[in-house]
């Protein structure tokens, strides 16, 4: 067992037994949600490190964590977790589950989506690198006769 998902408002607790836990509306999902605001493939449970992470896997209604929406999150205990419309509470240990020292720092998704590329990139005003293959040449190679490149007249045929 590597902790439970406690239903806020009431409901029957929800176990996670697995390292990835796929949560949605479809039955092959690991934790089925049968709601019609619930994607079929709603967003999904990573453990690393000891701690549980929650990813959005491009639902219509998204996921919050502590009432703040997200793409991406680490859930620390005690953390709500709102799939749709519905609230759990995560409760889990990350001692037991094999972290060590303080939790890892937060990387924020939306941050790295701004910061990573210059604004003329982000705009699509960036001027992209034509790429070759190693076999090509990239200028035009006035020895040769083959079709594309330049003529040399004085060259024996």
């Amino acid at each position: 067992m590597y902790g439970e998902l406690i239903p806020v408002g009431g409901g029957d607790d929800i176990t996670l037994l697995k390292p990835e836990i796929m949560i949605g509306r479809r039955e092959s999902c690991d934790i089925v949600l049968r709601f019609p605001n619930v994607s079929a493939h709603h967003c999904q449970l990573n453990l690393v490190d000891g701690y549980w992470y929650i990813k959005d896997l491009g639902s219509s209604n998204g996921i919050k964590v502590n009432g703040v929406r997200c793409q991406e999150k680490r859930l620390d205990p005690g953390d709500t977790l709102a799939v749709a419309k519905h609230q759990y509470e995560i409760k889990y240990s990350p001692a037991e589950l094999g972290a060590v020292g303080p939790p890892p720092a937060e990387v924020d998704v939306a941050q790295q989506q701004i910061f990573g590329k210059s604004l003329l990139e982000r705009a699509g005003l960036a001027k992209v690198p034509i790429k070759y293959h190693d076999d090509e040449k990239k200028r035009f190679d006035p020895t040769n006769n083959s079709a594309g490149q330049i003529k040399d007249h004085n060259k024996p045929v």
